[in-house]
């Protein structure tokens, strides 16, 4: 053998109770486990590592990341290796960078230029999904990258490609290019399609469309994973129709961060679980992912009315920079409620800036548009436009909407996994970016008891590599590949705060990736063996 975990408390992502075990690992695969008590001779190994006082669990797979340039750029990729995540799902909320041509790529780079920055050290040698998977594997002169990747084909860009920017039904023409596109990415690898219905120009789609192209998905045995219309006023209007529209798809639905926010919502998770336990009991095939926190994450220009960003990125700016139609947007901002708001009129002490791509604008990160406006003598919105215009639409904000009751309710329903959402711009990014993982079972196992140990893998680990159709990943099983996390449950927990974000977490003193230590004694190595991998649909 090449390793052996000796004296593990192996929590192996059933859901069942935990056991002692020597868990042996060959070829990057777990070639043996021989439980404490077995008859036979215990296996030995080129190396040994003591696990006593260790628990022993599959990698955990983040299943809403927004790794999609970090990978490329960042060798390290600490904030996500340090927390036993050894699998991201990129390609989030309708927004990436494939499948493009050269129009797109420029349009969509200065979309998420607050989730990813501008890309502007980034070599885009790819324009397809197979060849933005490929580079991954090629990354860093083909050793690969610091985690595992799967993708999904983003439903927005496919828009922007074959339809533009336009508010409009897709033509016939356009309609059957984008399933084409779809078509494609799925034979290449991705494993499903995200949508980001509060975000421009993938919110313009009607249900037909979304139907459409979640045939084309169910075909190659994807999902569909939707960022819905609304988390505010309309939310389970807004859930509900992502249910009918896939069940008439016949594909699977992952909901995406879902979650109740706004005051409309406080107490209401019950209703949304009620709603998905009805499909489910009706033969629907349907996961969710959420990360434990109340605060959201997203950009300051995702707030505007759908109608200010219609034409992109620059019609935008020409719009906040007109007096009469940035006066019409913070009218639907502050007294209708915008489409961007989900509904719900904008409540400027809840956003707080947590990252900006303009250095001179350094000085409002940590405070609220409101406290911001005050220590400025002005109004608010006055304070949104000029950051907003001056930024170039690239600031990040965290919007403190949520509710803690929510959180832990929707955590514990059987269909729920775990995703951070993990946003890795700005001075200040969202704690979830560092903690989702050790938050989990440090926090929401250990010391709230919301999850038993066992169950909160199970939520982390097999639960999602079931949605994603992994057969050897997902659980400590001998067979499966060693992607595998060592952690102390009575010390596991996220070093990151809300002050102090970037902290990584405690107690995860090992990670393997294929068999290889990627975190060892609690110090990243300089190993890198992340590839991307590829969907059951794959050609």
């Amino acid at each position: 053998m090449d390793l052996v975990l000796r004296d593990a408390l192996v929590v192996d992502g059933t859901g069942e109770p935990s056991y002692r075990a020597d868990v042996a690992v060959c070829g990057g695969r777990i070639a043996e486990i021989h439980r404490e008590g077995s008859p036979g001779p215990r296996p030995t190994a080129i190396r040994t590592v003591d696990a006593d006082g260790l628990a022993l669990a599959p990698g955990f797979i983040d299943m809403h990341a927004h790794s999609d340039l970090a990978l490329l750029r960042d060798p390290d990729h600490g904030a996500k290796a340090a927390q036993g995540v050894t699998l991201e799902v990129l390609g989030q909320d309708g927004l990436s960078y494939a499948p493009v041509d050269d129009r797109t790529l420029a349009e969509v780079r200065r979309s998420i230029t607050g989730w990813n920055g501008d890309g502007s050290d980034i070599d885009f040698d790819w324009r397809t999904v197979g060849g933005y998977l490929d580079r991954l594997d090629r990354n860093f002169g083909g050793q690969g990258i610091a985690v595992n990747a799967a993708y999904l084909i983003p439903q927005g860009t496919v828009r922007m490609y074959a339809v533009g920017w336009d508010d409009r039904p897709a033509t016939d023409a356009e309609l059957a290019r984008m399933k084409e596109l779809v078509d494609q990415g799925m034979r290449e690898g991705a494993v499903g399609m995200s949508s980001g219905l509060t975000y421009t120009p993938g919110m313009y789609a009607d249900d037909a469309e979304l139907t459409a192209l979640c045939r084309v998905v169910a075909r190659h045995d994807g999902y569909y994973c939707p960022h819905h219309r609304s988390y505010g006023a309309g939310a389970l209007v807004a859930y509900g129709e992502m249910v009918r529209l896939t069940r008439n798809a016949g594909c699977a639905l992952h909901l995406a961060h879902a979650t109740m926010n706004f005051g409309v919502n406080k107490g209401k998770a019950p209703d949304l679980l009620a709603l998905l336990d009805g499909a489910l009991a009706a033969g629907a095939d349907i996961s969710l992912d959420t990360y434990p926190y109340a605060p959201g994450c997203t950009t300051l220009v995702a707030m505007l009315p759908s109608w200010a960003g219609e034409g992109g990125p620059e019609s935008a700016l020409t719009r906040l920079a007109d007096p009469e139609s940035a006066e019409t947007i913070r009218h639907h901002l502050e007294v209708l409620g915008s489409d961007g708001c989900h509904g719900v009129p904008i409540e400027w002490d809840t956003i707080e800036i947590s990252g900006v791509s303009a250095p001179h604008l350094a000085e409002y990160v940590g405070r609220t548009v409101a406290e911001s406006a005050g220590l400025r003598g002005e109004e608010p919105w006055v304070t949104a436009r000029r950051l907003l215009t001056e930024d170039r639409l690239g600031t990040t904000i965290l919007q403190h909407v949520g509710h803690e009751e929510n959180v832990q309710q929707i955590m514990r329903h059987p269909v729920h996994t775990g995703g951070s959402d993990g946003i890795l711009q700005g001075d200040k990014p969202h704690p979830r970016a560092y903690g989702t993982f050790p938050q989990y079972l440090g926090r929401y196992a250990r010391e709230l008891g919301i999850l038993s140990l066992e169950e909160c893998v199970a939520h982390l680990t097999s639960r999602p590599a079931a949605r994603l159709r992994l057969a050897d990943r997902g659980l400590v099983r001998e067979g499966y590949r060693a992607d595998l996390v060592l952690f102390d449950p009575e010390t596991v927990a996220a070093g990151s705060t809300f002050e102090e974000p970037r902290t990584l977490p405690v107690g995860i003193p090992h990670v393997l990736i294929d068999g290889r230590f990627v975190i060892e004694d609690g110090r990243r190595t300089s190993v890198l063996a992340g590839r991307a991998v590829r969907g059951a649909g794959a050609a």
